[in-house]
């Protein structure tokens, strides 16, 4: 066995005095040390927590699937996430989280998702009715109104059709300020004693506290009324082995963490996407062409998706360049080795999910906006854990097939319905937050959808 070669890695003081950079932008700071550093190296997060960061797919996929088992989520998402969000999903590991992955996987499967599209459906004309209103005063910011949407069509495929459009709002704000709460909680740790002293993680929790009530009194009234085709449903009706099912606050925390990863993915992935497709006709008439090939005047249902090809790959395109999940955390439970890379237990290994994205060695012009990268050949000949928009391994997230009928469903509405272009004097800059936003929005101007004239024989 040849000797493991030493990390290069960013001193304690640089990661601290980088730290209130990073709390601003960590993609910029990151992808600065992979350039001057290489594809592993480590580092201190806000100048106290040792990390090591990687964009080496062979490490990659070590972590996050052959030996999978021994790296548990970090501190980051187990504590400070779990404080907001509870236990399930996103913030439990081993075999309390294999359990509610096999209980939960059934509201994401072809049956499922079939039943929640006239849900979906019934929630985006809704949407799209306030929609229509906004853009006749002239250019809006796309990504809260595209957010709104995606918000509104999770939370009624979780919740049914009743939940009231006030709810959605109140636990749509809640969600997006705990996570920015969040986000200044991980990269600026040392500031952690003085948000409870100002009580600022105070707030946050009341903030927590009262979306909670709100879902938890629909969980409860839901138990006495006659069952519904949501995902709710199905948490409802899960049991363990021992024929148990959830408690009513096991219920709401998984709720909670879905409605977190289930809305921001699509609507960051449209946000994006009406960006780049902004500034390629070309590519804007392919994805309309195929959308009237496929669909032609029909609403679009789980049994479509697998016809839209060219569709998929500029979505995928747009998701390579843009990643909702910008960054995976993971911390290593036994000492461990990764090919030349030593990684020792207890080290929080962050697999840096923008920087294998838009590295060279991998991607050939990788700031270019270019669908063909997908193409059935071209995925062939990629190297493996070098696109991780859904993460990989055992966690690859379990709503990546609710996200692509969300996206196709969202899509084809709207360019359907309108033309659009970005409106001038714009900075558009993506903001890694929990999710990777846009940081100044981006706002667009939309019209009616000028229909081509019938042919005459």
């Amino acid at each position: 066995m040849t000797l493991p070669k030493p990390l290069p890695e960013v001193s304690r003081f640089r990661s601290f005095a980088d730290s209130r950079a990073m709390a601003r932008n960590p993609v910029r700071v990151l992808s600065e040390y992979c350039r001057v550093f290489g594809d592993t190296f480590r580092f201190y997060v806000g100048g106290l927590k040792e990390a090591i960061v990687t964009i080496d797919p062979a490490v990659i996929q070590h972590v996050l699937k052959t030996n999978a088992d021994n790296y548990q989520k970090s501190e980051i998402q187990v504590r400070r996430m779990g404080h907001f969000l509870g236990k399930g999903l996103l913030t439990t590991h081993g075999e309390a989280w294999r359990t509610q992955r096999r209980l939960i996987q059934k509201g994401f499967d072809r049956k499922q998702l079939d039943a929640l599209s006239s849900i979906m459906q019934d929630s985006l004309a809704d949407s799209l009715r306030d929609f229509d209103r906004r853009i006749r005063s002239g250019p809006v910011d796309i990504y809260p109104h595209l957010m709104k949407i995606t918000f509104a069509m999770v939370a009624r495929s979780l919740f049914g059709a009743r939940l009231k459009d006030d709810d959605i709002d109140l636990v749509s704000h809640a969600i997006g300020t705990v996570q920015e709460f969040i986000v200044r909680q991980t990269l600026q740790p040392y500031m952690n004693p003085w948000f409870a002293v100002s009580g600022q993680l105070r707030r946050h929790e009341e903030m927590r506290t009262r979306a909670d009530s709100v879902l938890l009194a629909y969980i409860r009234k839901r138990r006495h009324e006659p069952p519904g085709n949501d995902l709710l449903q199905t948490l409802m009706d899960a049991r363990y082995s021992d024929g148990e099912g959830m408690s009513d606050e096991l219920v709401l925390s998984e709720s909670m963490q879905l409605l977190v990863a289930g809305h921001e993915t699509s609507s960051n992935a449209l946000s994006w996407m009406l960006y780049l497709l902004s500034s390629r006709p070309d590519c804007l008439e392919r994805v309309r062409q195929e959308f009237d090939s496929v669909l032609g005047e029909s609403p679009l249902c789980q049994a479509d998706v697998p016809r839209f090809e060219f569709t998929a790959q500029v979505i995928h395109e747009a998701l390579r360049l843009y990643p909702p999940f910008w960054m995976i955390d993971r911390m290593a439970v036994e000492d461990d080795r990764a090919g030349d890379v030593v990684i020792p237990r207890g080290s929080m290994v962050i697999v840096y999910v923008f920087g294998a994205h838009h590295a060279p060695r991998y991607w050939q012009n990788p700031e270019n906006f270019d669908p063909e990268r997908f193409t059935r050949a071209n995925e062939r000949l990629r190297t493996p854990f070098t696109f991780l928009p859904f993460g990989g391994g055992p966690r690859v997230c379990i709503g990546s097939s609710y996200a692509m009928l969300q996206i196709l469903m969202i899509l084809s509405d709207l360019l359907r319905r309108y033309d659009f272009q970005l409106a001038p004097g714009q900075n558009i800059e993506a903001r890694p937050m929990v999710i990777l936003r846009p940081e100044h929005g981006i706002r667009m101007t939309f019209t009616d959808a000028v229909k081509p004239a019938p042919c005459v024989a």
